[in-house]
């Protein structure tokens, strides 16, 4: 067992506790699951089966790859592609029973290819983001004039720019635009009235009066982000991170610590280092130095300012204010957890917490808790 490595704690009591408060907000739809990204950092085999003992059925993931291995730990839930259709590899979408989501004309006319046990697909509308799927008046061309169950089609789907901001003009305009579409598939003398739609990602749960039509995806709040920026997070936190002191070191004052003397002690110090750094995923950019605070750690109850850059194996700490008592070489320190939730993490890293997350290291010694 190496001594040096930094802990994750994975809480999956905590996960379904979060999928859970969104499939209550989201009423009579579906609630999905995004797993993509190796499931947010935290291990699809990890994390999808916790879903599923909390009730999910339904998964969202970004790569092919991504969705066989989903397959291997939930063999009945409905899962989805989101990066859209590879034409050569069919037999692999059919062999396990895996959804594509179609963005464009080409991919549509390539899945229409498929085989009749295929598994329907997804048809991504574009209504703001210019990056992925059908423009939303190729859409509504499409749905007017071809059954979408025809091409192989039972869901449509578009994607938030901007849900953390409910007020926004551009989410506002979403919500018409995907509504408009969905008033005409689901017309009276329409042919895809059982054509299934879905809007809400994690934020799109908590705008106020959103449609949450038959299907949702949260990602990021089930990790524990916060879907509400500047209010009360109202998930639980699902990761805890500690890192052990190796060594701890009396600084005097006017010396530097780390690379390029970027931070100096301006009185007596003491300074903590700790195993862990930007080789762990930990943001190199949460280095403390002149014009940004930087990060902090938990230590003995205290949390303590980072002392200088962030470095590849190694985090410095100044535990001056901590009785000399409290810290020794071994103990754990805290770098995500109580206070120090990922959004803040994410904040003093100069980045967000979705980076936090999908960057947590491979050398973690992993420990899954409330299975």
């Amino acid at each position: 067992m190496d001594d040096h490595a930094a802990r994750l704690t994975i809480d999956l009591s905590a996960l379904r506790a979060n999928w859970l408060t969104l499939d209550r907000l989201s009423g009579a739809a579906e609630t999905g699951a995004v797993v993509k990204a190796d499931a947010y950092g935290l291990g699809i085999e990890t994390a999808v089966p916790a879903l599923v003992k909390a009730g999910c059925r339904t998964f969202f993931v970004a790569h092919l790859s991504e969705a066989i291995r989903a397959r291997a730990v939930a063999p009945h839930a409905a899962i989805y592609v989101l990066n859209g259709f590879a034409a050569g590899r069919m037999q692999d979408y059919v062999a396990h029973r895996l959804r594509p989501v179609l963005g464009s004309a080409g991919e549509i006319a390539a899945w229409r290819k498929r085989p009749d046990d295929a598994e329907p697909a997804a048809l991504h509308v574009d209504t703001a983001m210019n990056r992925l799927g059908l423009r939303l008046d190729a859409a509504l061309e499409l749905a007017g004039s071809t059954p979408l169950a025809d091409l192989g089609i039972g869901l449509t789907m578009t994607h938030f720019a901007s849900a953390e901001e409910p007020q926004a003009a551009d989410t506002q305009a979403q919500i018409a635009r995907f509504s408009a579409l969905q008033a005409a598939i689901q017309a009276p003398d329409s042919p895809n009235r059982a054509i299934r739609a879905s809007l809400c990602n994690s934020s799109g749960h908590f705008i106020p009066g959103v449609p949450f039509f038959q299907l949702t995806r949260p990602g990021y709040a089930l990790y524990g982000g916060n879907p509400t920026p500047g209010r009360d997070n109202p998930m639980q936190p699902v990761i805890r991170l500690y890192a052990p002191v190796i060594q701890i070191l009396d600084v005097p004052a006017g010396e530097a610590v780390g690379y390029n003397g970027r931070w100096v002690a301006r009185r007596d110090s003491r300074i903590a280092t700790v195993s862990c750094g930007y080789a762990d995923g930990f943001p190199r950019n949460a280095g403390n130095g002149p014009g940004h605070p930087g990060g902090a750690a938990i230590v003995a109850g205290r949390e303590c300012p980072f002392a200088g850059n962030v470095s590849m194996d190694l985090i410095t700490i100044d535990v001056t204010d901590v009785p000399e008592a409290s810290v020794k070489a071994g103990d754990f320190v805290t770098l995500i957890g109580d206070t120090l939730d990922i959004d803040r993490v994410g904040v003093a890293g100069r980045t967000i917490g979705y980076e936090i997350l999908t960057n947590l290291g491979r050398r973690y010694r992993r420990l899954a808790v409330g299975a």
